[in-house]
């Protein structure tokens, strides 16, 4: 049996992580979900930067606070709320389905802090995956099915986009294009507006005053388009405050919590 993945804190959604395995899961099957109740009540979603512009026409894209800065859709304006879902844990509208959310159960993670190479893991307390009489095999006696060989290679890709989300928040950084971002949005009939903040945004400003040969550089490796996929999807805020509204989770506070980095 192999060993567990060294587990410090476990990303967003996973409550355990153990190596997917032929020996203990010979006989499991992926059956996937009845519905997404495991993100119910998440406000926040990790993106790559290879979602922007698909995630751009249905969410704000911001980018979390702390140290390690990664972009994020918002599903709600606070903690909790989600207004992409219904009560059931299903999607209320068409929208796009960002690739964090569909690689789970599903993680790569290493079973050493010592080694380099990365396993498939999978969260157990999950129903998507068992000894079930349907759904579809993950293993052919000891070796994975195309279904397991499929699950891999998405983990994989998800991974490659994040060394190159990772990349472009270093360039943001390098440029200190970021600064703390701030959203007022005046509800009718109520005398202050709601102030959102927790979040980072480009600098419109600095990005206006970059040098001539700056703006080339960010133009021409496809950093600029990133930019603007994220500045124009922040007008979606007011849609999602009007879903808040119009769901009764609008706090009587004019501070929204920090977004989780």
């Amino acid at each position: 049996m192999a060993s567990a993945p060294q587990q410090q804190a476990l990303p967003m959604f996973y409550k355990d992580l153990v190596p997917l395995n032929s020996n203990d899961h010979k006989k499991w099957k992926v059956k996937g979900f009845d519905n997404a109740a495991f993100m119910q009540s998440q406000h926040a979603i990790p993106i790559t930067i290879d979602e922007f512009a698909s995630a751009g026409r249905n969410y704000p894209i911001v980018f979390s606070t702390g140290e390690n800065t990664v972009p994020l859709i918002l599903m709600g304006l606070n903690e909790g709320v989600n207004t992409f879902m219904d009560d059931d844990g299903k999607f209320n509208q068409p929208a796009y389905v960002p690739a964090y959310v569909r690689r789970y159960p599903f993680l790569l993670a290493k079973l050493r802090p010592d080694a380099d190479e990365l396993s498939l893991c999978f969260d157990p307390t999950t129903e998507a995956l068992g000894e079930y009489k349907e759904g579809d095999p993950l293993f052919d006696k000891d070796q994975p099915t195309d279904t397991t060989k499929g699950i891999l290679e998405f983990c994989e890709q998800f991974e490659q986009a994040g060394q190159r989300t990772g990349q472009f928040m270093e360039e943001l950084n390098k440029m200190d294009l970021l600064m703390e971002g701030e959203v007022s949005i005046q509800q009718t009939g109520v005398e202050k507006p709601y102030v959102y903040r927790g979040f980072k945004m480009v600098n419109e400003e600095k990005l206006r005053d970059l040098r001539g040969d700056e703006l080339r550089k960010i133009n021409q490796n496809g950093i600029l388009p990133l930019i603007y996929s994220h500045l124009f999807s922040l007008q979606i805020m007011r849609e999602v405050f009007a879903k808040q509204v119009e769901a009764g989770k609008v706090p009587q506070v004019t501070e929204a919590p920090a977004v989780p980095s």
